[in-house]
Formats: C-alpha cells, structure tokens, sequence
C-alpha cells in the first residue's frame, strides 16, 4: 500500500473500467501519480462490450484488460468478490482455484453490475440459454451450431425469447438470421417467438415507438405473443401460464434485470432492483469512503429521474466516481453528477434501429438512418482506446459528459 492509500474497484464493466481509468486521471491531473495504489478486481481480465451479446459476431466484444489498465498503472486481481466489509474496510475475493484472500482498502468504488433475474421457474435454469453474459451468448451461439448439426426436427429450428424489452427484442430480431443460418440446407423454416407477460412488446419503449418496434418485427419474421407467461422450461420448449405448450429447441430468457447481491451486504435501503442510493457525487449514502456506479447504483440524473441500466449513465457515472473517489481520498474537490439528456437507439436487426430521445422516448429517426447511429454506438462511441497509448486513455476518462449522439450519423 501507497502512503496515501489505495482505491479498489470493483468490476470490469463500463462503469468499473472507466471508474479506475477515471481514478488514473485525476491522480495524473493532481500529479500525485505513484502516491495511491488503484487496483481493479473482476471476475474475468477482461471489459466486455456486454449490450453486443445480442449480435451474431462477438469477435469484438472482449477487450483484455491489460490493454486498457497497464498502460495507466491501474492493478488489477482477476478474481471473484465474495463479500463487503465496509466497516472493517474490506473486500474478500475468491480466484478460480477457490483460494480466498482478504483485500484492505482507504476507498471503495463498487461497480459490479447487474444480471439476468431468473426466477424459480421448473427448468428455466437447467435448459434455459441468456445473452446476459459473453460467456452465455457464446454458449448460445454454440448450442444453435449444434442444432444445426441434429435430425431434420421442426423443433430445432424455433427459438421462443421470453421477455419484450430492449435486450429481448434485439435478440430476437437477430436470431431470424442465425437460424436460417443453421436451417440451411434442411428443408425447415426458423421460427422466432417472442413472448411477455405485458399487452404488448416494447413496453419500456412508450407508445411513439411501439408501432416502429412492431413492424420491424412483424419485417423481421419474429412471431409475438403478449400477456402470457412462463410455467415452466424443457428441453423439448416451454410450457406457458395459459397452458399451451410451444415446441423449441431453445429458449432464452431476458426478462428482467437486477443489480450485483453482493448490494445486500450494505447497510441501508436497496430500490426495488436491488440499487444502492447515491449522492450527486456517486458516494453511497451511509456507508463512508464507499462510492457505487453503473447497474448497482441509483443516482439521480436530473430532478425527477433515476439513472438507468445501461452503458449511456455507466460510462459517465463510472468516469465521475473515479474522479470523485480520488477527490475524496486526498481532499480535492469533487464534481456532481448530472446527465441532462437522455436518448434510446433499439436495434431492430435487418430491419433497421429506431431512435428515440427524452424520457417519454419520442422517435426522431428509424429504420437505416437510425441504424447508422446504432453502429456507430456499438463499434465505437462506447468503446475505450484500443491501442496502449497512455494519453488516450487518460483523456478519454475525463469526467465530461458525450454529446447526445447525431441520429444523422
């Protein structure tokens, strides 16, 4: 340890990551590098770019750590967070071999994300796939490949996603392509199924975009059915709440979403998703020297909105904290946080994106011209340099907010 502390950072997502490069920032801008010790912890040595899940090529999507945090003198402990110990300052961790290990710290920044709910449905866990993980899309992407491989079975060749938010819309609208992919050949047609349990798809979307979202499904192939749920998974399909059984060889769930656990072992209240309150400076409301960002965190963005469960508030909340939990370990000043836009760009596969902005999600653009922009968001506006260089990171982890993006683009 340095003579003025260290800093862990817990998680690798886009919060965690820019968290610790922030950190690395402002230390440089206050010239006090080498003084504290910045140290990530992740499960993996890796940032995944986890809203790509959905997509048929992940080739992208897994950046190694050590290219991004080396380069700035950031640490970093590739091991599991067991548990939180803010009173003795603590945090324990697990690596793959199961070996556990206590780590001190002076400031916390806990950024450990968010994941798929699944509830205690009969099989959803055994037979179940998710894109929740880079690690779960992949084991999708290799169980379809497998069925392609199998007897000419109609079964095979359907999909049923369960739950009709962003992730679960984007996801089927990219797997009409992928089965045809593996249909190919062998005389089935793919059949996508969307269900959820609300009266109609989108339903986080507002009533602008959901004649957009529809036809785009509708252009898409992807069949949708509404106010039904889930009794139970099989390997043969799903058993719904109406009684009527749909045939699959594979069912992915995005229904639902809920913050780290590890949230629970904070004193104090959690929100409903299991989010530790903030102040405007992402410090967590009675716990000292401890900071949150992205998916664990409820940070107001404006006067009358909470952020949300994306890389849009993740980024700049774990650019902030990262500055702030520096501010606040040494007695610098620390920047609020404030976000005042709010834009929404869901992928709609070959049938383009649509665009919305403002938190009723009023459409400003759609089809190739909203696709353009969600491209654009994906390859590049939300990943960090990629090629070592010091200066870049650093500058990229300035505690400033992007632009909204141009649906021009």
């Amino acid at each position: 340890m340095t003579d003025s502390g260290r800093v862990l950072v817990l998680g690798s997502g886009f919060a965690g990551l820019w968290a610790a490069l922030g950190a690395a920032r402002r230390l440089e801008e206050l010239d006090v590098t080498g003084t504290v010790d910045v140290t990530l912890i992740s499960k993996l040595p890796f940032h995944d770019i986890r809203v790509r899940n959905y997509e048929a090529d992940l080739s992208a999507c897994r950046i190694p750590l050590s290219d991004l945090l080396d380069p700035v003198d950031v640490g970093h402990i590739t091991a599991e967070v067991t548990a939180i110990d803010t009173a003795a300052r603590t945090v324990t961790v697990a690596d793959s071999g199961g070996q556990g290990a206590t780590q001190e710290y002076d400031r916390l920044v806990i950024a450990l994300g968010s994941r798929v709910a699944k509830p205690d449905i009969p099989g959803l866990r055994e037979f179940g796939f998710d894109v929740d993980t880079y690690d779960g899309a992949l084991k999708l992407q290799r169980h379809l490949a497998a069925l392609s491989d199998g007897g000419a079975d109609v079964s095979a060749a359907t999909v049923v996603v369960v739950g009709a938010g962003l992730t679960g819309i984007e996801t089927a609208s990219e797997l009409p392509g992928m089965l045809t992919t593996m249909c190919a050949g062998r005389n089935l047609d793919p059949r996508v199924v969307l269900i959820d349990h609300n009266p109609y798809v989108g339903s986080d979307m507002g009533a602008s975009a959901r004649p957009v979202i529809e036809a785009a499904l509708s252009e898409n192939g992807v069949e949708t059915m509404t106010g039904v749920g889930v009794a139970a998974v099989d390997e043969r399909g799903v058993t719904l709440s109406s009684g009527e059984v749909l045939a699959a060889g594979t069912v992915v769930w995005c229904a639902g979403m809920r913050a780290n656990p590890l949230t629970a072992q904070l004193a104090g209240d959690r929100d409903r998703l299991g989010r530790l309150p903030v102040d405007d400076y992402l410090r967590v409301l009675g716990s000292p020297g401890v900071f949150a960002a992205g998916d664990v965190a409820a940070a107001w963005v404006d006067d009358d909105h909470l952020s949300v469960m994306s890389c849009q508030h993740g980024r700049p909340m774990g650019r902030y904290a990262g500055y702030n939990v520096i501010g606040d370990l040494l007695g610098e000043p620390m920047m609020p946080l404030r976000i005042p836009w709010y834009a929404t760009v869901l992928d709609l596969g070959p049938a383009g994106a649509v665009y919305t902005e403002g938190w009723d999600r009023q459409v400003v653009a759609y089809g190739a011209q909203a696709k353009a922009t969600k491209v654009t968001i994906n390859t590049q506006r939300i990943y960090p340099p990629l090629n070592r260089d010091r200066n870049a990171l650093l500058a990229a982890a300035a505690p400033v907010l992007q632009a909204r993006p141009d649906p021009g683009q």
